[in-house]
Order: C-alpha cells, then structure tokens, then sequence
C-alpha cells in the first residue's frame, strides 16, 4: 500500500532518485536533509512494504504565507493523481498553519503542472524572470511563473 507521511532524513536518497531523473536542474541531497533538519513540512509518497519513496513535497511557512517549494512523483507513478493528493495534503497543511496564502513558483514550460495549479484554483499572480538556473542542455535560464492561493480568513 501507498501511504503519505512526513519526510525523514533516511529518505532523502530516495528523493534523490527522484529528484536527479525529473528536475532540470536537482537539488542536493543536502538541501533537502536541511529541510527535513529545520522542521520544515516534508512528505512523501512510500510503499509501506519496501519503503520505496514514490513522490515528495515540501512546505515552509513564515510571515503569514506558505510556500511550495518543491513537489515531484516517480515517472512510472506520475498519472496517477498522486501530485494532486499531495497538492491538496499541501495545501491542508498550510491551512492549518494559519497562513493567510500559499504560493509557489514554477517553470513556463512545465504545462502539466500549471494545469493542475489552475486545476486546484491557483491563481497566476506574476513571473520571476531567469529564476531557474542554466539548463545544463541548453545553458539558459527559464523564467517561471508565479501562482498564488489566497485563503479565506472567515472560513
């Protein structure tokens, strides 16, 4: 079975083979312990059995917003709506941390992940010009853009 739970240091070469085959350009190992090491809100996808991480994503939180810093699900597991189940786990989170917003960056050219952004009602609030790093393949930097959720203080 596939559970959600929170991010563990043991984890992060897991996500590492996750992270060194989807991101154009990964992050260390190292960020990611760091993240885990500072109490920022870490989960991942795993089979319970063989502990095998399946996807990951991480919140932090400060000054009344939250932010998405990084999400990503294992190519052979990828349509099967666990970045939507994690999106919305993210989201949960962030509620419950009483934050006014959540928002999160990403690259112009990642059309399916802007569909399930707009699919989760976030809104595209602005862009970040040659925010990502060179392209190791191309060597240039791409812009990503910004989509914002705005919570409802009543609710």
């Amino acid at each position: 079975m596939i559970v959600l739970r929170p991010m563990l240091v043991e984890d992060v070469p897991g996500v590492m083979e996750i992270e060194e085959v989807v991101a154009e350009a990964p992050w260390t190992a190292s960020i990611f312990s760091d993240c885990v090491k500072v109490g920022y809100s870490c989960w991942v996808f795993a089979d319970d059995e063989t502990n095998e991480v399946l996807g990951y994503g991480l919140l932090s939180a400060g000054a009344g917003e939250a932010h998405i810093l990084n999400l990503c699900i294992k190519p052979r597991v990828q349509h099967q709506g666990y970045g939507y189940r994690m999106m919305q786990h993210l989201i949960q989170t962030a509620k419950a941390m009483h934050v006014n917003s959540v928002y999160l960056e990403v690259r112009v050219s990642n059309y399916r992940a802007i569909e399930l952004y707009k699919k989760l009602q976030f809104i595209h609030t602005g862009e970040r010009k040659e925010y990502y790093p060179p392209s190791p393949t191309t060597g240039i930097r791409e812009d990503a853009m910004v989509f914002t959720m705005v919570f409802d203080p009543t609710l």
